[in-house]
C-alpha cells in the first residue's frame, strides 16, 4: 500500500507515536511523516505509507499555517506552558488591541528568528533539546524565516491572551514568534496552545483522526503523485518505460524542457520522479515506481 494520509495529530502524542499507530492500523512497516509537530501541539501531520515515503523530500511543504494562543505575563525556558517558569509578572498593563494588531503586522515579511533551546534543531550532530536536558549551555543560531500573514482572532485581556492565525515558511517556530511578540510589547510571553491547520496542500478540514483512520483505512489514502502537483508533468514514450524503470536515462530532443524535476508518466501511469539535464537533453530517473 503506497500513498499519503492527512492525519490529525492529537495533543499529547509525539509525531513518532502517531507513526506507530498508523503502522498498526495499516499493518505497514514503512511509514514516514513530513513536518514534525511538538507533542503538545495538535493538527495536520502528513504521513507517507510504503514507497510514498521516498517522495517526502519532493513534497511542497514550505508553507504552513497555524492557530496559536499567546499568553502574556509569563515566560518559560521552553517557550510554552510545559517549561520551567523563568519570569512571571503578578500584575501588568495589558496592551491595547490596536497596539497588538500593529505589533503582529510588524512581523509580516522575512525576519530573523532564534529557535527555542528546547527544539529539534541539530547542534554539533545532536538535538538542541537533548543538550538542554543534559544541562549543556547552548545558543541556537538565528535563522531567516518568513511570515506571510498574521490575523488576530481573539483579544482577551481577562485571560491575558490573544488568539491569532499565522501563515509562515518552513522552519518557523511559533514558540519563538510568541516570545518575540511579547518582547516587542515589553512583556514576557509564551505559547499556550498550538493547532497546525495546513501543511502545503494538506488542510485541517480534510484530516483524519486516528480513530477515523482505523475505520476508513484505505479510503483515506492519496495516490503518491497527488501531492506532487507543483512538479511539472512529463510524458514518456511507452518504448522508454522499461529503460526508465531500469535506471537508464532517456532522450527526447523533440520536446524542449527546462532543467529540473519532473513527474514522469506513461499515459495515466505514474512512473516516478525524473531530473532533466538540459545540456545533455536527457531525463534521468531519480525515484522510479515500477509496478509491484
Amino acid at each position: 500500500m503506497d500513498g499519503f494520509i492527512n492525519v490529525l495529530k492529537p495533543p499529547g502524542m509525539s509525531s513518532h507515536d502517531v507513526i506507530d499507530v498508523v503502522r498498526r492500523i495499516f499493518k505497514q512497516k514503512r511509514v514516514g511523516h513530513a513536518g514534525t509537530l511538538d507533542p503538545a501541539a495538535a493538527g495536520v501531520l502528513p504521513v507517507a505509507l510504503g514507497r510514498a515515503a521516498r517522495l517526502i523530500e519532493y513534497m511542497e511543504i514550505a508553507d504552513k499555517s497555524y492557530r496559536a494562543e499567546l499568553s502574556f505575563g509569563c515566560a518559560t525556558d521552553t517557550g510554552d506552558v510545559y517549561g520551567t517558569v523563568t519570569e512571571s509578572l503578578p500584575a501588568f498593563s495589558f496592551p491595547p488591541e490596536d497596539v497588538v494588531i500593529k505589533t503582529l503586522v510588524d512581523f509580516i515579511g522575512k525576519i530573523a528568528q532564534r529557535p527555542p533551546v528546547h527544539s529539534a534543531i541539530k547542534i554539533g550532530g545532536m538535538r538542541a533539546y537533548d543538550l538542554a536536558r543534559r544541562g549543556t549551555e547552548i545558543e541556537v543560531p538565528v535563522r531567516r524565516v518568513e511570515i506571510y500573514g498574521v490575523a488576530l482572532l481573539a483579544y482577551n485581556p481577562a485571560r491575558h491572551s490573544i488568539l491569532f492565525d499565522v501563515d509562515c515558511s518552513k522552519g518557523t517556530y511559533i514558540r519563538s514568534l510568541c516570545m518575540d511578540i511579547g518582547a516587542k510589547l515589553g512583556l514576557p510571553a509564551l505559547l499556550r496552545f498550538l493547532l497546525r491547520t495546513r501543511v502545503g496542500e494538506f488542510y485541517l478540514s480534510d484530516a483524519y483522526t486516528l480513530e477515523e483512520l482505523a475505520e476508513v483505512c484505505g479510503e483515506a489514502l492519496r495516490a503518491p503523485d497527488e501531492v506532487l502537483w507543483h512538479i511539472p508533468r512529463y510524458e514518456l514514450a511507452p518504448t522508454r518505460v522499461k529503460a526508465f524503470y531500469s535506471g537508464l536515462s532517456t532522450t527526447d530532443r523533440n520536446v524542449p524542457l527546462n532543467e529540473g524535476l519532473y513527474r514522469v508518466y506513461s499515459g495515466s501511469v505514474f512512473l516516478g520522479i525524473g531530473r532533466y539535464d538540459a545540456a545533455a537533453q536527457e531525463m534521468y530517473p531519480e525515484k522510479a515506481f515500477p509496478p509491484l
